[in-house]
């Protein structure tokens, strides 16, 4: 086989259906996030407006999180040193599970190296504690525990998005003797729709079945403290458990399990994506925890992120822009064609200096290609009333509305 031969024709495809990615180089400034620094192929700079980032408060350029992380350098140096079975563990990575144990009113957290891997690892793992374990997952679920059903081994049922009697059908057709699982979303971050969470803990307790509930897209920013959606409707107490991540709203990286004594401490000690990973920097730890800590006091920050979010889709929907609007902070406007919403990307980026990434298959369906606008507190009236001018320019005199797409 000709291997070169044959990468060359995987990239010409993404070429050929206008999916190819490609990564723009940024600098993000501190103190003065949503604006940062593009630097063009040519070698220049130019200012620039972040629109589509996952740091949804900003809280990657708050004081107290760097100061903790400065401290926790000083203290400690750069990595953590090993897995953490292997020296890897410190106060700072248990300061944190405590935060977030806390936060979700838990007996226990389990720290990861990332969201995607809590998932993965989680959900491959709990066939081996839970011997025949079926998990019904919904079918917009991330890609991250999509992966992790799949490689469990185990058996798996997929419900329609959101639809609580097919679930109830598929979970009526199997064993009622059969533990089962149900993993779904609080926010699904490409349409911004919440999951039926009461509904689907009514089902677990008739049915007998645990819930795993990803919250990814709501921690920090719903709910007491930031708890998520699942707190925000009184849930929590429903939820066996949660996933949530540390780099979107806390500004930081790192993700996390919280559940029970017994699941955190099966999961820890089953694992291989717990076991086998250098734990995260003790000052990405301490950071992540000054973060859940601050976050846990900011009502008046997630009113403003609200806020911005309701005043942006009201002024898109006031361009006649077909926006998807389930009530929460994610805006995603619908163009539909890979070619056109990447132009479209590219235009807002050389014209108007702001930065929102077209999203493509296979993150959504073909024919649903979107830009995804993520407002935060630190997006005000300025940034709002640029990026509506440039909305409203490019889809009114470039060719880009739904009628010229499709002719």
């Amino acid at each position: 086989m000709d291997y070169n031969s044959e990468l060359d024709k995987a990239i010409a495809r993404l070429h050929e259906e206008g999916r190819y990615r490609t990564f723009i180089d940024i600098e993000r400034r501190k103190g003065q996030f949503p604006h940062a620094e593009w630097t063009c192929s040519d070698g220049s700079k130019k200012a620039i407006t972040v629109w589509c980032g996952n740091d949804y408060l900003g809280m990657g350029q708050n004081a107290m999180v760097l100061e903790a992380m400065h401290e926790a350098i000083d203290a400690t140096g750069a990595g953590s040193g090993g897995t953490r079975n292997i020296s890897g563990t410190t106060v700072y990575h248990k300061r944190l599970e405590s935060e977030l144990a806390d936060l979700h009113e838990k007996e226990s957290a389990l720290l990861f190296t990332s969201a995607y891997i809590a998932n993965d690892a989680t959900l491959s793992t709990l066939p081996k504690l839970f011997p025949g374990l079926i998990i019904y997952s919904d079918e917009l679920n991330h890609a991250s525990m999509i992966e992790g059903v799949r490689r469990n081994g185990g058996a798996k049922r997929i419900f329609r998005h959101n639809d609580v009697d097919h679930l109830r059908e598929l979970l009526s057709a199997d064993d009622p003797a059969a533990p089962k699982l149900i993993a779904f979303e609080s926010v699904y971050s490409m349409d911004g729709d919440f999951g039926p969470i009461e509904a689907i803990c009514d089902l677990a307790d008739e049915f007998g079945a645990l819930t795993y509930l990803d919250e990814v897209h709501a921690v920090g920013m719903y709910g007491p403290r930031g708890a998520g959606v699942a707190a925000r409707d009184g849930l929590i107490h429903r939820v066996d458990m949660i996933n949530g991540t540390l780099a979107k709203a806390y500004g930081v990286m790192g993700g996390y399990v919280a559940a029970s004594h017994r699941l955190c401490d099966a999961i820890r000690s089953y694992a291989p994506g717990f076991i086998f990973t250098t734990s995260l920097p003790p000052a990405v730890a301490a950071g992540a925890a000054a973060s859940v800590a601050y976050l846990k006091t900011a009502d008046d920050l997630r009113e403003q992120h609200q806020t911005q979010a309701q005043i942006l889709k009201l002024r898109l929907k006031g361009l006649g822009l077909p926006i998807i609007d389930h009530g929460s902070h994610i805006v995603p406007v619908i163009v539909g064609d890979p070619v056109h919403t990447k132009q479209l990307s590219d235009m807002l980026l050389d014209q108007f200096g702001i930065y929102v990434q077209p999203i493509n298959f296979p993150t959504v369906p073909r024919g649903t290609e979107r830009l995804r606008f993520t407002p935060s507190p630190v997006h005000g009236p300025k940034e709002i009333d640029a990026l509506v001018s440039a909305m409203d320019k490019l889809w009114s005199h470039c060719a880009l509305n739904r009628a010229e797409l499709s002719a």
